[in-house]
């Protein structure tokens, strides 16, 4: 057993350029909610299990990344779905684009990859298998 202690997730942050547009595409098209706000700084949101929390803030301060020119590989956020071409229809309708088209992994999940319309990749998925 190690001595490490015990470490719970928190959150991923993201430095964004609008944080209060970015926020509100997540609440109204990903089913997240806004769970903890500081006016004119940051806001997190979580996913419907309340398990997974995003920060999404603007500090000009630290350097934004060009969500648009970072490709999709490096940096995405997966959402699990149990339909993917419809959710990427219905994200397609709300600015999202989709930059790679729905596929079958060697492992059997259903994949597609879009951008939010801020730039951050967004990975749509369907598990063959639940990771647990």
């Amino acid at each position: 057993m190690s001595k490490q202690p015990e470490f719970t997730f928190a959150h991923t942050g993201l430095n964004v350029k609008d944080r209060d547009a970015t926020a509100a595409w997540y609440e109204k098209n990903l089913n997240m909610r806004i769970v903890r706000s500081v006016p004119g700084a940051m806001h997190f949101l979580a996913d419907p299990t309340g398990r997974v929390i995003l920060e999404i803030y603007s500090n000009e301060s630290a350097p934004m990344l060009d969500l648009g020119a970072t490709h999709f590989l490096t940096l995405h956020l997966a959402v699990l779905t149990e339909t993917p071409k419809e959710t990427e229809a219905q994200l397609q309708k709300a600015g999202a684009v989709t930059v790679d088209p729905y596929k079958i992994t060697g492992a059997g999940d259903e994949l597609i990859m879009m951008r939010d319309p801020f730039g951050l990749g967004l990975q749509l998925i369907k598990r063959k298998e639940p990771m647990f």
